[in-house]
This record gives C-alpha cells, sequence and structure tokens, in this order.
C-alpha cells in the first residue's frame, strides 16, 4: 500500500525567477503540483540528482552567489 501524501509541513520559499518558472514548467509536465514537485524532489534527491554534477553545480553557483545576491 503506497504511503499516504500528506503535505504537513510548510515553510516560506523565496525563489529566482528562472527557478520558479522550472518548477512550474516540472510541475505542468509531470501533471502534478508545484508542492507535489517540491516533495518529489526532495523525498528522491539521491536518486534524481548525479552527485559529481550536483557537486561541480554547486560549486558555480556558490562561485557566483556574492554577485547575484548584489
Amino acid at each position: 500500500m503506497p504511503k499516504r501524501l500528506r503535505l504537513t509541513r510548510r515553510f516560506p520559499v523565496a525563489m529566482t525567477n528562472d527557478a520558479y518558472r522550472s518548477l512550474n514548467r516540472f510541475a505542468q509536465e509531470a501533471e502534478i503540483t508545484p508542492d507535489e514537485a517540491l516533495t518529489f524532489l526532495f523525498e528522491h534527491f539521491n536518486s534524481v540528482t548525479h552527485e559529481e554534477n550536483l557537486n561541480h553545480r554547486l560549486r558555480l553557483f556558490k562561485a557566483e552567489l556574492g554577485e547575484r545576491k548584489a
């Protein structure tokens, strides 16, 4: 029997317009809500990310973070 999807944890999220559009595009293509899309991505984080790519992209993001905040 599948686990019941209960969205019991809520938190305010701030994201860039590009991230918001990507999330909504993914949710639409998957025919689920953005809340369900985030739940899916985080519940299956290790299987939907490639560890080497993730580490590389995170380093790039962190290197640009100061400029992006300005």
